[in-house]
């Protein structure tokens, strides 16, 4: 069982976070611009067996793609078309994103990080690829349970 990546895309920055291999707990991991984020992540899956790399999907409260997907989406499919000759065994899953940013920064206010670390930007990048990522596991932990009930 390999381990799950996932990503916070954003126009100037991009956040990753991961699971560990046995995929019980998501870990804030790093943050890089948005230039480099390509190569971070081809570095990555070279280096870690990832079994799914999860996409933030900005969506609006109607459930239709905000704005932000337009920079979103030509790097899901850049990577659609290019993972398979870096990882060919990863598979690649959307993630409703909402209201991510808004819950990484209540949770660094929570565990009292100082207002000048606060300024960090990146801080917020990778913990909101770490709640995209928990909100996965536990979208499929309900999924198992639902196919056991059944």
């Amino acid at each position: 069982m390999g381990r799950i990546l996932a990503i916070d895309y954003g126009q100037k920055r991009v956040g990753f976070a991961v699971t560990d291999e046995l995929q019980i707990c998501a870990y804030a991991l790093e943050t890089v611009p948005v230039a480099q984020a390509f190569d971070f992540l081809k570095n990555y899956l070279q280096a870690e067996n990832v079994s799914v790399i999860v996409v933030g999907e900005p969506l609006k409260l109607n459930n239709t793609p905000s704005e932000s997907s337009r920079y979103i989406d030509p790097f899901v499919n850049r990577l659609k078309k290019e993972l398979p000759k870096i990882s060919p065994n990863t598979m690649l899953e959307r993630m409703d994103e909402r209201f991510t940013s808004r819950i990484a920064f209540q949770t660094i206010l929570d565990m009292g990080i100082k207002k000048k670390d606060r300024k960090d930007k990146s801080l917020i990048d990778k913990m909101s690829a770490a709640i995209i990522l928990q909100s996965y596991l536990e979208q499929q932990d309900i999924l198992k349970q639902r196919s056991t009930e059944i």
